[in-house]
């Protein structure tokens, strides 16, 4: 209920009589309640979660605090409530198509409608505690495969084996699934940020960078590690220290009112003091949570603070065409002493 209260307190801010959330994460961060199909309607009175047939009585044991909406015309039944209601000046998130925000502007013509841009996104932010235990479940889970995949990469492993690997493991452990596709590029192709797995075998003397998470009871992890197989050429073992220690400063940096912008530099004027700024291509992390991307987002230039309980991550990388990239990424819950680093394996240079 907490988090409906300060909800409320928002909408009375915003001069907003109710606001209807139809992005199916924030219902759950709201409510509790998971499904594909639902809409919640939060007044200063009272809290509806509208559904069909297939979750009425799942969502009657989620959500408790909820009025449950058995309804096949969702639009029509808003209508109904917000005329019990009186309601003048409704809010409703962006992220609504258009052609929903048509049909709600057809049928409700009596009301105010408010388009609200990361409304719910932006308390969601702050974890709670059972969030962070929660994310540090689907961390150690990321931990463990990681830790398995040593053992299984060998030179002739395509990185579809590796990908599927990890992705197979993660299950094994417990997730429910991954966070977002595996990346898994080796050799020449580790130089390209996001690139996807494909059938090439790794090869004697490849660099190898695997960026992987998964989904815990609904949260997610996102971890990147970058090693070597059979040897490390001269240029990417510097390129790796140079990202290590980029990595570490941002780590001791890291507490609880640093900037978004000095979260950043942190690192850039390592890589930029190491020759290699024209390499590091790529923002330096986002929030983690329901969404493996989610708010904050970080710039170089934001004065915005790093606030207790955020759970982010950082994810410094260099990248050379024909050469080969380096990037390690890890997740971090901010702290008004520090920082806790929530993704343990290894970072340090391993050479299988």
């Amino acid at each position: 209920m907490s988090r409906l209260l300060t909800i409320r307190k928002r909408l009375l801010s915003e001069n907003l009589d109710a606001i209807i959330v139809t992005n199916l994460k924030n219902i759950y961060y709201l409510s509790g309640f998971w499904g594909t199909a639902a809409t919640v309607l939060v007044t200063q009175k009272a809290q509806y979660l509208l559904t069909d047939a297939r979750y009425s009585s799942e969502a009657r044991d989620a959500a408790a605090d909820f009025k449950i909406i058995e309804t096949t015309d969702t639009t029509e039944q808003l209508n109904q409530l917000l005329k019990q209601e009186a309601i003048r000046q409704v809010g409703f998130e962006d992220s609504l198509s258009y052609a929903a925000v048509k049909q709600f502007q057809a049928m409700l013509t009596e009301i105010e409608l408010r388009p609200l841009t990361d409304f719910v996104e932006i308390q969601r932010q702050i974890k709670s505690e059972s969030e962070i235990k929660t994310i540090k479940k689907a961390c150690q889970i990321s931990d463990q495969a990681f830790q398995d995949l040593l053992k299984f990469v060998e030179p002739g492993k395509t990185e579809i084996e590796v990908a599927n690997f990890l992705d197979f493991k993660m299950r094994a452990l417990g997730a429910s699934g991954t966070s977002f596709e595996t990346i898994v590029a080796s050799g020449h192709r580790s130089a390209l940020p996001h690139g996807r797995a494909t059938h090439k075998p790794i090869d004697f003397g490849d660099v190898v960078t695997v960026d992987f998470g998964c989904y815990y009871q609904h949260y997610a992890s996102d971890m990147t590690r970058t090693f070597f197989v059979g040897d490390a050429s001269p240029k990417l073992e510097e390129m790796y220290r140079v990202v290590q220690a980029a990595q570490e400063a941002m780590i001791e940096k890291s507490i609880a009112g640093l900037t978004y912008g000095e979260y950043d530099r942190a690192a850039r004027e390592i890589i930029d003091t190491a020759g290699y700024r024209e390499a590091f291509t790529h923002g330096i992390g986002h929030g983690l949570g329901l969404d493996v991307h989610e708010l904050p987002y970080f710039s170089k230039t934001s004065s915005s603070p790093l606030l207790e309980n955020m759970v982010i991550t950082d994810e410094p990388g260099l990248y050379l065409t024909g050469v080969g990239g380096i990037r390690i990424e890890d997740d971090l819950l901010i702290t008004k002493e520090g920082v806790e680093v929530l993704t343990l394996a290894p970072k340090e240079l391993i050479v299988l």
